[in-house]
């Protein structure tokens, strides 16, 4: 139980910051737009890359500091492809909504399950299920970050505990991620029926533009102190 405790918190406590793949859950679930289906996804992402570590990469005993520089460079560029990305929805969505005030915005559903993102984000498109997908993975598998602060740090810390102490306490932080994501997702959920998106969608992209553009420049900070 120890191990199993140490694990699950420990996972808690790194991807419970506001990094780019809760950014993007919330984003998720504010647009109402397969929230669900990404929760699953990023949990199934990182008990992955928990697995890769507990078993593989802990075994490295730890990364060369060329290695690990690399790995932060790649974090660096894929945050910034995509706050940069988040950042142009941002601005496209600012002007859809000043623009959206010259005339009377369309009716919405009654319901709030029944709203689609086109109706309540100017500017914005519907993403199929397929994209939900593939975008959630890449928040989970193509962010180097990810990789370092799951897979690495997980892996490396496992190596604390004896055999089969250290399987105890990757499946404590397996656990600890399906926590979080679950929780995260129920209040991504509660909070997009009851805000009225139209009015802040392009201010969560600016959010989300900002947490990726910061974290990419403390990578940044980090791979010249290695």
């Amino acid at each position: 139980m120890s191990a199993f405790s140490a694990g699950m918190f420990l996972s808690i406590s790194l991807i419970m910051a506001i990094g780019p793949q809760n950014a993007h859950l919330i984003r998720m679930g504010l647009r109402r737009q397969h929230l669900w289906l990404t929760v699953g996804v990023c949990a199934i992402g990182d008990i992955v890359l928990i697995s890769l570590g507990v078993i593989g990469l802990s075994k490295l005993g730890g990364l060369s500091p060329t290695v690990h520089r690399l790995l932060l460079l790649a974090g660096v560029v894929f945050l910034l492809i995509y706050g940069s990305k988040a950042a142009r929805n941002f601005l496209h969505g600012l002007k859809a909504s000043r623009d959206s005030l010259k005339d009377e915005f369309p009716k919405v559903a009654s319901t709030p399950g029944e709203m689609t993102s086109t109706m309540a984000y100017p500017g914005a498109t519907n993403m199929t299920r397929k994209q939900a997908v593939l975008t959630a993975l890449a928040f989970s598998w193509l962010n180097p970050h990810a990789w370092l602060d799951t897979a690495v740090l997980i892996g490396t810390a496992s190596l604390a505990y004896q055999t089969p102490g250290n399987t105890v306490f990757g499946l404590g932080a397996m656990t600890g991620a399906i926590i979080w994501f679950l929780f995260l997702g129920g209040i991504a959920c509660w909070l997009g029926q009851r805000l009225e998106l139209k009015r802040i969608a392009h201010w969560i992209d600016g959010l989300v533009a900002i947490i990726m553009l910061a974290i990419a420049v403390l990578l940044m900070v980090n791979v010249f102190t290695i």
